[in-house]
Parts: structure tokens; C-alpha cells; sequence
């Protein structure tokens, strides 16, 4: 099955992060991939921890205005290592803020709908801003939505909470 985590609100990297290890909980093989995410986090660590492949490639850097030249080759290099993984190495293979990595034209349309295509094992996409194809084309798709929260009120992101 493919599911899609997306929408404003906040839980779809933490839902992900619940699958996972309900998923190593059963036994199954898991391979998490964070695209854009450059700072260590304590959910990484446990993971990693559980012996979950954890494959992040960024340079911590926030995309403002365009994405760099290297940012662009980091994701696109990590794209390439996402293709072998979801050909039947793992049980389960996350790919957490894809589409965000999508929505900054760091990956195309048409990459990430192939990812879809090919996968050979539980699929997990995560990120604002999923497209109507990637919807079509997923299983179970959840929108987180903000109703409220409180970094509209300038608190930063919590160590244990956020991070």
C-alpha cells in the first residue's frame, strides 16, 4: 500500500515515525528517508537505534528563493538511493518530506509518481502540498490540518517535541 501524509498541521513526520516502529515492532525491515532535513533529531536517533536504515542528505540550509545547485544534486543523489530501496530490500521505505522536496522543484512530478510505480514494499510519503496525481495514485491519504498552533504565536521548535 502507498499512503500519503500531508497537509498544514502538524503530525506527519510524527505518524510516520509511529508506523515505523510499529513496523520494526513486527519484525519488518525498514528504511526511513528524509529529504531536506539537515538537523540530527531525537526521532532519528531512536530509530537508528531500532537498526532502521535512516538516509538523510541535506545541508541544513532552509530553500529560500531557489535551491542551490548542490541542494538539487543532494536530493537527486538520494532519489537514485530511493529507487534501490523500494525494489524489495525493505518491508517498509518512508520518504519524508518528498513532497515538500516535490513542491521546491527539487524532484519532479513525474520522479516522485515513479517512486510511486515502483515500489515493492509499504510505501510512506510525507510533506505539504501533495499534488492531485500523487493523491490519485496513493492508497490511504490523511491531511493533517492547523487549526491552531502555537508557533503562529512565535514559540520556536522544542527539543523533544519539535525535534
Amino acid at each position: 500500500m502507498i499512503q500519503i501524509y500531508t497537509g498544514d498541521g502538524k503530525g506527519k513526520t510524527t505518524s510516520a515515525v509511529g508506523l515505523t516502529i510499529r513496523a520494526v515492532g513486527a519484525g519488518k525491515k525498514v528504511a526511513f528517508f528524509q529529504f531536506m532535513k539537515g538537523r540530527k533529531s531525537h526521532e532519528v536517533e531512536v530509530l537508528e537505534r531500532l537498526g532502521v536504515l535512516v538516509d538523510r542528505e541535506w545541508d541544513g540550509k532552509f530553500v529560500v528563493g531557489e535551491p542551490t545547485k548542490e541542494q538539487r544534486q543532494m536530493v537527486q543523489l538520494q532519489y537514485h538511493r530511493v529507487i534501490k530501496a523500494i525494489g524489495g530490500l525493505y518491508d517498509l521505505v518512508v520518504l519524508d518530506e518528498i513532497i515538500v522536496a516535490h513542491h521546491f522543484k527539487l524532484l519532479s512530478e513525474e520522479q516522485v509518481l515513479r517512486i510511486m510505480e515502483l515500489a515493492r514494499c509499504e510505501l510512506v510519503l510525507t510533506g505539504q502540498k501533495a499534488t492531485s496525481k500523487m493523491i490519485e495514485r496513493a492508497d490511504l491519504v490523511t491531511e493533517m490540518k492547523k487549526i491552531k498552533h502555537y508557533f503562529d504565536q512565535g514559540v520556536k521548535a522544542r527539543e523533544g517535541f519539535e525535534f
